[in-house]
Order: structure tokens, then sequence, then C-alpha cells
């Protein structure tokens, strides 16, 4: 694996992997891996000849300063992950690198996306976010990005992002890895006990129990017999579950056969705040 920590640098090599006709698979990380992040490598690698992922912990996508000091950054640990798992390069840059001083403003048109749900709850949050991914975008030029299903609201927003930069990158989107008892694999499970992470299992449990029952009961039940489920953990904050329309992610009432629709949820424990979604078929 190459580990590139320059732009230039990184921009010259791929140049010439493009040249000579290589399809560009990216994979943008802030890092902390795990088998979740492996499993975007390992899809990249199916579809594209070269795989680039980054690691770079973007300061202008927290709200809270504390929740940016307490990001792991375990960075050996991630770099033995990515040479196991046969990825080819490594881009490994500094804040200054990505943000020097003569930074333009940015700001673009989420239209509602960046004002509900995460929007709402992390304001700032996703034009952060939209920010960091198009200069990623900028620099290492992918032919596809790969994202996983974990964060579905990210991807809407990066997939208006490349509507609006008019951009030709694609994205593919990798169904959440989770471990063998249903908890969505993440960074932040690193800061719950083990007490913690089984409480955390109730979130998809209740998830699971939208999905399973969305053909033979109405919403307005599905959600509260889906919070009572939360509830029941001592411990729990929910913070929001709602059941979207996929692209729009507006709250719906009622499941029309022609769309599709995806239950959002998001909850505090032990001071961390967990998210995980369940596409509904």
């Amino acid at each position: 694996m190459e580990i590139f920590v320059t732009p230039s640098a990184l921009q010259h090599h791929l140049a010439t992997l493009h040249q000579q006709g290589k399809k560009i698979g990216f994979v943008p990380t802030m890092g902390a891996l795990h088998e979740g992040h492996i499993s975007l490598i390992n899809s990249a690698k199916i579809t594209t000849n070269i795989v680039v992922c980054s690691i770079f912990v973007n300061p202008t996508q927290f709200n809270d300063p504390k929740d940016l000091e307490k990001y792991p950054r375990p960075i050996e640990h991630d770099k033995a992950l990515l040479t196991a798992a046969n990825c080819d390069i490594l881009f490994l840059p500094e804040v200054a690198v990505m943000y020097p001083n003569n930074d333009p403003h940015w700001a673009i048109d989420l239209g509602n996306l960046d004002k509900i749900w995460e929007g709402k709850h992390r304001p700032g949050h996703f034009q952060g976010v939209t920010q960091i991914v198009y200069k990623l975008f900028q620099l290492v030029n992918p032919d596809i990005a790969f994202f996983g299903q974990k964060d579905f609201q990210q991807i809407m927003v990066i997939q208006r992002m490349i509507k609006e930069k008019a951009l030709k990158v694609k994205l593919n989107i990798v169904p959440t890895l989770r471990s063998v008892d249903g908890l969505a694999l993440s960074s932040r499970n690193a800061r719950l006990s083990a007490t913690g992470l089984h409480k955390a299992l109730t979130l998809s449990k209740a998830l699971r129990h939208i999905q399973q029952h969305v053909q033979t009961k109405d919403i307005p039940t599905l959600l509260t017999e889906a919070r009572a489920i939360i509830y029941s953990e001592e411990g729990l904050e929910l913070e929001y579950l709602t059941i979207c329309e996929t692209t729009t992610l507006e709250s719906t009432t009622k499941i029309h056969t022609e769309k599709d629709y995806v239950v959002l949820i998001a909850a505090w424990l032990e001071g961390v705040r967990l998210i995980d979604n369940m596409l509904l078929q």
C-alpha cells in the first residue's frame, strides 16, 4: 500500500493511473476503521482496478468540539487493516493541507436535506461533509465512490452535491455491516461499555420490528411499538425515529407501493450518539 500525505503527490500518482485506463475506486473515511469500512474496500476491489482510501478527521463537520477531541485516531491499527485488505493507496493529509488559510467559503444548497433529522440535530454538519467530500473528489477524481448505508442521510446529501456540482463520480451504497447480534458497526461503538454494547442492540431490534410488520400495520402503530421497544431499555434516549421516502427523507404516514422507504433512528447511550437505518421492502 502506498501512502500519500500531500495532494500534489497523490494527484501526480493518480494521473498516471488514469492515463493507463485504470478505474479508480474511492473510500473516504475518518479512520478508526472496522470491518464495516473494510467491506467498502472489498466492494471497491471487486468493481475497480485501484482502491484509494482516505483517512481524515474533518473538523468542519463536528458541531461539538469535545466530540472532535474524543474521536479515536488509531492510525497504526488503521494502516494494518488497510494493508491486510490489499488497499492500494492511502491518503493521509493534515488539516492545514485540506484547509489552507486562503480557503474560500463553502456553501451549497442542499434543499431540505440539511434541515431535517441529522441536519436538524447537527446544524452545519452536512455543509462540512460536502465540503470535505468535494475536496477529496477533486483530488482523487474517482470513477466510483463507496459509502456505507449506515450513514444513509449523508449519502443522499452527497448525491445532491454531485448533482449540484455536475460531478461524474458514481456512488456505490454498500449495505450496513452488522455484528452477529444485529448491531450496526460504528467507530463510536468503541466508546460504549460491554453493557452499553448490549443495550445498543435495542436500536436494530426496533428497526427490524418495523421492517417485519410494515406490510400488516399502519405507520403510527409501528412507530409507537418501536418507541416502546427503545424505551424498554434503561439508559437509551431516543432523539428521532421516522419512516421516510428514500430520496427526499420526508416523513410519511402511509406506504405507497411505487415508492421506496427507509426507517431512520438516532439515540444517545452512555454519552454516545448512535444512528442506524433499515430499508423497507
